[in-house]
């Protein structure tokens, strides 16, 4: 009885225990964890067989006559869940006819199926449960088109490539089933020799939305799906070149190299090889030989590889760099044994080696610095879809803006990416497709995903491998810590060893400590934190993998980080987050277009607006933030020595390029207007030098009052392959101390007198050409006139509100906004205490204005003096005094109303797109004009847009140059628009910002800076917060009717002083 009860319980533990494995093993491929692929090949650099040597040497894959494009119109059927899909469409007589064509490669839900979903963090189905997905809501899309076969394809292998579907798909040739894969972002590929007819083929391809797969895939991005990229038919000789991988290493002077290639030669056919030859040349940019038929002889058996190794020394070969992107062509012939070639294959390869030594990341043995951005693939139109003009476009645009790197966040990009990087001159951290940012370390943390994580990496690693541009691997992004990443970097180690590897911290949290990986890489840590990793771990480099969040109007104190990386050997760079807004080009019901953002689609999880940080929009449209990073990564440091003798230092900060690619301009302007102007040419500086240059001015002749400014500039003496002749790279303005003489004061006497009418309700002053009136009840002018012109409808009356940044909301109710919303400083109540007037001279009148603006705990007293002179001249001295219970304030500043008709503005000061406190080094000082209209800068989320800073002068204009003139003693911050300021605070899309039938013009004391560190938490910097306590500036206004140049120069003249 006892050894019956010792059996039973024997037996009902090991039903205990393979009851979860039998589940697991019927589980549906797109829900079993240890699934991934079936039936497919392995993974492989990019390549494609070559008929001829003159094609190969092009490197076009497509001008292959062995390969065949299966882009196009295909054959769709859409069904919300995998039970729907349940149907034998893959069969040869299945009725297809009525089904709606869609594009191949694309999204379907930007082709009129399903729904786009935009979630950060959380998985855009419910429950979390992985392996498995919902049963109700999985949608599958049904793929089928035709092909034919070239004949000169009989007798070979024919291969199906996939470069990207979204999530989990089956494929049928010829309604026979030939396999399974997922793993969206990296290659899948099928032979499909055995089950290809003559003539008429058919493919027919199911794909799922959500599958196992998804839960390493919770990307901040659009959740998309279908297939999304590039789809190839390709043929191959039975015996081919399946695989290569190229290294360079060079000699401890890194002047002559290596060149290591190790070939994997495969036989697919029942048949054993002798006597098959591989020989391998490398041709220059020229086309000259560097060497020629390197030859191995080999045999290979049936169904098996061989792997054949070629070392060669190269002398001084051009060395690849993201300056100077040097490739070679690299042909490879595969002969058979009566020496004919059966095969050729090319690629542009270069010469690069990266390391790390002494704790600095080196690049061919120099420590480079990454002026990097993040970026996601996404077009406004085809979101995931991304066209080789649009990655061209984005390089060129990285390029002109001196961006150098380039993390392809959070997953491997478009094939034809690499090739472009490789050929502009981009470094790149290619990026593992694994983030599970809601799980966190659960997933790595297990085993039984272990072979998911390595086969990423290893699909990843494989296909990118031969890019010199790719100089960093990376485990992935927010998906935790843990054995199953520790298992990928051991595979990455083991097989490429010329490579570090990346990965952030280990824990939640941006504050966390580094992983134990080759570099250190947290996110947005302060410029402190940055400092302190590069003192607590001597022996890694720091390169900040995410920082600066560029969410609307953002990347303030920019600077200051780099002020820290220059200064400090071992931070060598860090990744904007990030490149482009991702909206979604949509129309209104009236076709008005705008980009949509989560939320708009109806999704019912979604984290709206986040996926807005781009430095462009999502049509490539330059976001103003973006002359900010040009210019903080500008390699040219540029330093007075002595400016009145001309004398300045220039610095060359690239890494392998001397200076003589550019030319020096130089101009002297006075006042903003340029005064003297030169060229001197091409500078002979090497990397890492610096040189004193005399600039040749003559001196001006001394002005009263007068500014003067020397512009330095670098511009290319020729045009290249991302920029045209004289695009600039570099530039800085100094003040040049000349002396100037005392300026002259008006006389009062031969002012008009004015005149002053005083009722119970306004304030009246008449003088020569213009009336202006204050209304008592308003504590603020209601109407200033000029030759009959009505000039002010309103103004000017105190302001303390911005429409609050998408930075500004960061941190719930920590955030700047609500903290705002909750003194009440976007609705403060304006009591009226005083408007009084005074006829101090007969050609001084005087009016205090004294308000108490109150809020929900605390009040603003604001006290304003107008002296009003004879001349048309007015003087505002402001004195604000800010109640210690407010929180930092959004602006100090006021505000007036014109008439629409003064539609046109001119300014000196930061121009011409907008600049702010913590954000104003890209713009320069000059004499700028526009529409009121184009200094409107439209966010995809409404908010503050178009600050004009250190702003000199600025007025508005009509069409017959009538206008007002502003001028601070100190230097303003400005900005007009047509819209109200309520309007832009409401609005959450850019069609809801409406005309409000006037010009609203903002001159402001200052504006609390943008901030950027990151968009969660309230972090600007403490320097550029406006902290409650009194402040004081003033102004002068006069309204005229002449030329702008012309009514500038009444400032040559100072007015009386009035007691």
């Amino acid at each position: 009885m006892h050894f019956m009860l010792q059996r039973l319980c024997f037996c009902l533990l090991f039903a205990c225990l393979l009851i979860p494995k039998l589940s697991a093993q019927h589980n549906h491929d797109w829900e079993n964890e240890q699934i991934y692929t079936r039936n497919t090949q392995p993974a492989h650099a990019t390549l494609i067989p070559y008929k001829d040597e003159t094609k190969a040497l092009t490197g076009n894959l497509t001008a292959s006559n062995y390969y065949l494009s299966l882009n196009g119109k295909w054959k769709f059927k859409y069904t919300k869940n995998p039970t729907q899909s349940e149907i034998k469409f893959y069969e040869h007589n299945f009725n297809i006819k009525d089904w709606e064509e869609i594009d191949v490669p694309g999204n379907w839900q930007l082709q009129g199926y399903d729904i786009p979903i935009y979630t950060n963090v959380k998985y855009p189905f419910r429950p979390v449960n992985p392996p498995f997905i919902p049963k109700n809501f999985n949608p599958v899309g049904c793929y089928k088109r035709t092909f034919r076969i070239p004949s000169e394809w009989k007798n070979r292998q024919i291969f199906l490539h996939f470069d990207g579907v979204k999530s989990a798909f089956y494929v049928w040739v010829n309604g026979q089933k030939i396999g399974y894969s997922q793993g969206s972002a990296t290659p899948a590929e099928f032979n499909i020799t055995r089950f290809i007819n003559k003539g008429n083929n058919t493919v027919a391809v199911k794909v799922f939305r959500w599958s196992d797969g998804s839960y390493l895939e919770d990307q901040d991005a659009w959740r998309l799906s279908g297939i999304y990229r590039d789809v190839y038919l390709f043929s191959t000789p039975n015996v081919h070149i399946r695989d290569f991988f190229v290294k360079a290493k060079f000699d401890n002077n890194y002047e002559n190299a290596v060149f290591d290639i190790q070939v994997k030669i495969q036989n697919y056919s029942k048949k054993n090889y002798k006597n098959h030859s591989i020989d391998i040349s490398l041709y220059d940019s020229t086309g000259q030989a560097v060497f020629e038929s390197l030859k191995k002889e080999f045999a290979v058996s049936k169904d098996e590889e061989e792997s054949i190794n070629f070392l060669q020394q190269v002398k001084s070969p051009h060395k690849w760099s993201a300056e100077t992107p040097y490739l070679y062509t690299l042909i490879l012939r595969l002969k058979n044994k009566q020496k004919k070639i059966i095969e050729i294959e090319s690629a542009k390869i270069g010469f690069r080696q990266v390391e790390i030594k002494n704790g600095q990341l080196l690049v061919n043995g120099k420590a480079v610095t990454l002026k990097g951005v993040n970026r996601h693939e996404h077009d406004p139109d085809f979101a995931r879809t991304i066209s080789e003009e649009m990655m061209i476009q984005d390089i060129k645009l990285m390029k002109q803006f001196n961006i150098n790197a380039v993390r392809t966040s959070h997953y491997p990009n478009y094939p034809r990416w690499y090739e472009l990087c490789d050929e502009y001159g981009l470094y790149l951290i290619d990026e593992t497709n694994i983030e599970t940012h809601e799980l966190w370390s659960k997933l790595t943390n297990d085993p039984r995903w272990k072979a998911a994580f390595i086969d990423r990496a290893q699909r990843m690693v494989e296909r990118d491998k031969n890019h010199p541009s790719v100089i960093i691997w990376s485990l992935g992004n927010e998906a935790g810590y843990g054995p199953n990443h520790e298992a990928m970097a051991e595979w990455i180690r083991q097989y490429d060893e010329t490579r570090p590897i990346h990965y952030e911290a280990t824990d939640p949290g941006y504050s966390a400590e580094p992983s134990h990986f080759d570099i250190i890489a947290n996110m947005y840590p302060s410029v402190e934190r940055m400092v302190e990793f590069t003192q607590k771990y001597p022996d890694r480099p720091v390169i900040i993998c995410e920082y600066a969040h560029a969410m609307g109007n953002s990347v303030g104190n920019l600077k200051d980080y780099w002020d820290a990386i220059d200064k400090h050997p071992r931070l060598q760079g860090a990744f904007i987050w990030d490149w482009v807004d991702q909206g979604i080009r949509q129309k209104t019901e009236n076709g008005i277009e705008y980009f949509a953002y989560g939320g708009d689609f109806g999704e019912k999880i979604t984290d709206g607006n986040f996926c807005i940080n781009g430095l462009v929009f999502p049509d490539r449209t330059i976001q103003p933030e973006l002359f900010e990073v040009k210019k903080v990564y500008q390699y040219i440091k540029i330093e007075p020595k002595n400016l009145l003798e001309g004398k300045i230092k220039i610095t060359n900060n690239y890494d392998f390029l001397n200076l003589n690619f550019l030319n020096l301009i130089w101009s002297l302007s006075v006042d903003g207007r340029i005064l003297q102007k030169g060229v001197l040419g091409q500078l002979d500086v090497n990397p890492s030098a610096s040189k004193i240059v005399s600039i040749p001015f003559e001196k001006p002749a001394e002005l009263a009052g007068t500014e003067y400014l020397m512009t330095i500039s670098f511009s290319l003496t020729k045009s290249t392959k991302w920029a045209l002749q004289w695009h600039e790279l570099a530039w800085q303005q100094f003040k040049v101390p000349f002396t100037s003489p005392q300026k002259e004061a008006l006389q009062l006497k031969k002012m008009p007198s004015l005149k002053l009418i005083q009722t119970k309700k306004d304030v009246e002053i008449k003088g020569g050409d213009f009336y202006i009136v204050f209304d008592k009840s308003l504590g603020t002018i209601s109407s200033f006139k000029y030759i009959d012109k009505q000039l002010l409808k309103q103004g000017l009356l105190p302001n303390f509100w911005r429409a609050p940044t998408d930075n500004d909301g960061g941190g719930d109710k920590r955030s700047f906004k609500y903290r705002w919303q909750q003194a009440g400083l976007d609705k403060l109540e304006i009591i009226v205490k005083n408007v009084s007037a005074k006829q101090i001279q007969p050609q001084i009148v005087r009016v205090l204005v004294q308000l108490d603006l109150l809020a929900k705990t605390d009040k603003i007293s604001y006290e304003g003096v107008y002296t009003i002179f004879g001349s048309g001249d007015i003087t505002l001295d402001n004195k604000i005094d800010v109640g210690d219970k407010f929180p930092p304030l959004p602006k100090v500043g006021l505000q007036m109303k014109f008439p629409e008709e003064f539609d046109k503005i001119s300014w000196y000061g930061r121009g011409p797109h907008e600049s702010y406190w913590d954000r104003k080094h890209g713009a320069k000082v000059g004499i700028y004009k526009g529409t009121v209209a184009e200094q409107y800068v439209p966010y995809i989320m409404p908010q503050e847009n178009g600050n004009k800073s250190d702003v000199r002068w600025a007025c508005l204009t009509n069409k017959d140059n009538v206008g007002l003139m502003v001028v601070g003693t100190e230097l303003l911050n400005v900005s007009a628009h047509h819209y109200s300021l309520a309007n832009l605070t409401e609005a959450r899309h850019t069609y809801e910002v409406k005309n409000s039938g006037q010009i609203t013009w903002n001159i402001d004391y200052q504006q609390m800076g943008l901030g950027g560190d990151d968009s969660w938490n309230p972090r600007t910097h403490e320097e550029y917060l406006l902290k409650p306590g009194t402040y004081n500036y003033s102004i002068r206004i006069y309204a005229f009717s002449s030329p702008i140049n012309v009514a500038v120069e009444r400032l040559k003249s100072e007015l009386p002083l009035v007691k």
